[in-house]
């Protein structure tokens, strides 16, 4: 019995004295009540009424959400403002005994750090400023952090909330500066269009210009050729009918074509010379004979009652000759009108 008892003080014992301590947690250990060591990660033994585990302390990286804090801006706008700090403990004895309530330290220090920079800047300013904000309360809080065996990592501000008033100026000052946005636009558009349309009408123009240009001279040069064409036409067609004329001559002459054909040919062509309503004169080609059938009778009638002497006839001769060479021309002027 007493055997099984001495096991069971010595397991006790053991269990007391064998400590492990896990990963990314470090234990500040006191020996009669002053610090002694910090175990880190792996396993320790505690000697019994002696060393005392004073604190477990948890190395990640931490997140203190604090609530919002009012503060005054430089045009003395109060607003509310929430902060996340984000931090993790490298030294275990500072965390331990450098302030008793480091969360709470830290909170009121973010507080003061934060009204004292939003103080220096203005409504607007402190709206568009965020990462500035941010950059200057992490230095600040690190460096005071510092004795306390905390590195601050990141500050960001949550929200930041302007009075009701302030809110729905802004809210209404926005909507200005959009409609006049919207307005610019529109008027850029319709600038943009007039622009657009002026330079499809005057490029529209330009080639109207230019088809009618293209059509006049297409429709000068088709005239043209017309022209051309049809002169040529005609001037084929003269000489196709003088050939054809010259070519009836021609055969006529090669059947040896009597008086009576040609008188034919004579009444035709007065026949084609008379049509119209234009006054015409045409002189028949007898004439002639008519001519000499006059001077035959004048001749008859001269001859008894004056013998014909040499210069009678060569006066008679000539009147004849006159008188032939007189109707000479009405014969060229038949033979011009039969042609």
């Amino acid at each position: 019995m007493p055997f099984i008892i001495f096991l069971i003080v010595i397991v006790l014992l053991v269990s007391t004295t064998i400590r492990i301590v896990p990963e990314a947690c470090a234990m500040v250990v006191e020996r009669l009540g002053r610090f002694h060591t910090v175990w880190r990660p792996g396993i320790h033994f505690l000697i019994p009424f002696a060393d005392r585990i004073a604190k477990r302390i948890n190395l990640k990286e931490q997140v203190a959400d604090f609530p919002p804090q009012p503060v005054i801006t430089k045009d003395n706008v109060t607003m509310r403002i929430d902060s996340v700090v984000f931090f993790v403990i490298t030294d275990p004895k500072l965390y331990a005994y450098g302030v008793e309530n480091p969360i709470a330290a830290i909170e009121n220090l973010t507080a003061t750090t934060l009204r004292n920079i939003i103080g220096s800047m203005d409504l607007d300013t402190t709206l568009t400023s965020r990462d500035e904000i941010n950059t200057q309360m992490r230095s600040l809080l690190d460096v005071a952090t510092d004795p306390w065996g905390i590195k601050v990592n990141r500050v960001e501000l949550k929200n930041i909330l302007p009075p009701d008033a302030i809110r729905e100026a802004m809210e209404k000052q926005m909507k200005a500066e959009r409609e006049k946005r919207e307005s610019i636009t529109l008027a850029e558009a319709k600038k943009q269009s007039a622009v657009l349309t002026a330079e499809g009408n005057k490029q529209a123009a330009i080639l109207n210009a230019e088809a009618d240009k293209q059509k006049t001279i297409l429709a000068a040069e088709a005239q043209k050729e017309k022209e051309i064409r049809e002169a040529e036409g005609r001037a084929q067609a003269i000489l196709d009918v003088q050939r054809a004329e010259a070519e009836g001559i021609r055969l006529l002459k090669e059947a040896g074509a009597d008086d009576a054909v040609l008188r034919i040919r004579s009444l035709e062509t007065f026949a084609k010379v008379s049509n119209g309503k234009a006054t015409k004169i045409i002189i028949p080609s007898d004439i002639q004979n008519m001519a000499g059938l006059l001077s035959s009778l004048k001749e008859t009638l001269v001859s008894p009652s004056a013998p014909a002497t040499d210069s009678d006839s060569g006066n008679s001769s000539t009147p004849a000759a006159e008188s032939s060479s007189t109707f000479d021309a009405p014969e060229e002027i038949n033979g011009n009108e039969e042609a």
